[in-house]
């Protein structure tokens, strides 16, 4: 009998466990969720990520909670993420420099980022525009050009850390005209555009998110925006191939993953939150008015995601290594 009993016991506990897991994704989630930002409050990744999470919370019935979480162009957070129990309460806003470009910049990186996360969803395209302080002499791109080639020793350069969108966007900016300035690191886009402001750097690369109302106030300079066409945020702002230097095509965009082995139904609840907030009316106008390029449903989902890291470190990896060592 006390074999009998002990294998019935077994046997329930077996399906106990069995169901436990399915039992908790269903009613996922029974908490708040943490999103980590990878970057300084105020930045375009924290700004992205707090409009995002306003709308995915009201969907989820849980707050989600931002996390700020600086350092090395944005891996510190990102290694932590992958880290993170596979549970669905800590998310993180990846980008193309934690997500892509880190490949290539940091050789003994903790992270494989086509690997080691699993997708939820495409956020927001964000074109990077060319900058400069106020008084910067060029009056447009062509002089500005002209200007750093003949004037790089005395010139430096801002960006939010050695990955970062900023500093991988300039970098590859620096790598076309053949310069390589003075860089100036910082905790953040944020930080690196208020020293922009105040003319303590001479120029930088920087996310259309970040920089509307100073461009439109006259507080800095707005050379060339990196996209195909221009953005209605900023329409008065010349396409890079319109100002002279076609070669600079740059785009950053945002994206929400989870660590890896993130249950399926947890992630499809994510997704589904998401979805719901990219096609919320008052979310997208939040969005579109800083200058972001929504995705359509095709190219926000998860397989869509996938293909976009890949495709992302394919194209940044040779750049980042023809340029060479900058720092």
């Amino acid at each position: 009998m006390r074999k009998i009993w002990l294998g019935i016991t077994a046997a329930a506990l077996a399906v106990g466990v069995g169901l436990a897991p399915a039992a908790g994704q269903s009613n996922y989630p029974t908490r708040p969720i943490t999103a980590i930002v990878p970057f300084a409050a105020g930045g375009p990744t924290d700004v992205i990520t707090r409009i995002a999470a306003e709308s995915m919370s009201r969907t989820l019935g849980q707050p989600i909670i931002i996390e700020n979480v600086v350092g090395a162009g944005g891996t510190t957070a990102s290694t932590r993420a992958m880290r993170a129990a596979p549970d669905g309460y800590t998310i993180e806003m990846g980008h193309m420099g934690t997500h892509a470009a880190s490949v290539a910049l940091y050789p003994n990186l903790a992270y494989k980022p086509d690997v080691d996360f699993a997708p939820i969803g495409m956020v927001a395209g964000t074109p990077v525009l060319i900058l400069a302080k106020k008084d910067f002499p060029a009056k447009d791109l062509k002089e500005f050009v002209s200007y750093v080639k003949a004037n790089v020793d005395k010139l430096n350069m801002a960006h939010a850390g050695v990955g970062s969108v900023s500093f991988t966007t300039c970098l590859l900016l620096n790598s076309i005209l053949g310069v390589k300035p003075t860089s100036i690191p910082f905790n953040g886009t944020g930080p690196a555009l208020t020293a922009l402001i105040s003319g303590q750097v001479d120029y930088m690369c920087d996310q259309i998110v970040n920089v509307v109302q100073q461009v439109q106030a006259g507080q800095i300079k707005a050379y060339a925006i990196g996209t195909a066409e221009r953005n209605p945020a900023l329409s008065d702002v010349p396409t890079a191939k319109e100002a002279g230097l076609p070669e600079f095509q740059a785009q950053a965009w945002n994206a929400l993953f989870a660590p890896k082995a993130t249950p399926q139904p947890v992630l499809d609840k994510l997704t589904d939150a998401l979805d719901k907030a990219l096609d919320d009316e008052q979310t997208r106008k939040r969005l579109l008015e800083l200058g972001s390029v929504l995705p359509d449903r095709a190219g926000r989902g998860q397989q869509a995601l996938t293909g976009l890291v890949k495709s992302e470190i394919a194209r940044w990896t040779p750049i980042i290594k023809a340029a060479g060592p900058m720092n």
